[in-house]
């Protein structure tokens, strides 16, 4: 697979996370990164010779637009549109170091939603790592968390990090496997 590379200078100092350990850095203005992945909402980048992630809503310091804010659902939404809507939002979210959505990697074991008293829904998501002692584990978690509960039905969410069963290539979608050439 080959991954289009671009090359920019940030215009601004920004906050990003090393990859794979998930260590907060800053990128001065005016370093010269090489855009690696640019799906979802969040931008792989490296810089000083370290892989680094970028927010999206930090898109600007490197010369790209913010993603756009979530969709919506009506108010009486139900619950199979609300796990719908959820499972679209987690495809969103990308792996820093594949170009792979979280979903398509076989990362998410589970999405379950429930009405609350209030009218909106809490949403409780299993998911795991592609190995157990990655750092950006938290980092992911905390995507997956921000992301669902923008949705305006969602009121709580409950993001797992899970480890059994463990994640293999076997959990890899078919076009996964397909991508990386598997």
């Amino acid at each position: 697979m080959k991954l289009h590379q671009e090359k920019t200078t940030t215009t601004r100092a920004v906050q990003a996370r090393r990859v794979p350990s998930g260590e907060a850095v800053e990128i001065p203005a005016g370093t010269l990164v090489t855009i690696t992945q640019a799906l979802g909402s969040s931008f792989s980048v490296v810089a000083g010779g370290q892989l680094v992630r970028i927010d999206g809503r930090d898109a600007d310091a490197i010369g790209r637009e913010v993603p756009p804010p979530p969709p919506t659902l009506p108010a009486d939404a139900s619950p199979d549109e609300v796990r719908e809507l959820v499972w679209e939002t987690l495809k969103t979210c990308y792996d820093p170091e594949i170009p792979i959505d979280i979903v398509e990697l076989g990362l998410v074991y589970s999405c379950e939603v429930e009405p609350m008293e209030d009218g909106r829904f809490k949403v409780a998501i299993d998911m795991t790592l592609t190995a157990p002692g990655c750092g950006m584990g938290e980092v992911l978690a905390n995507e997956v968390a921000d992301k669902v509960l923008a949705l305006p039905p969602v009121g709580h969410v409950d993001v797992r990090l899970v480890f059994d069963p463990p994640w293999d290539r076997y959990r890899l979608s078919e076009m996964a496997r397909l991508a990386l050439g598997m």
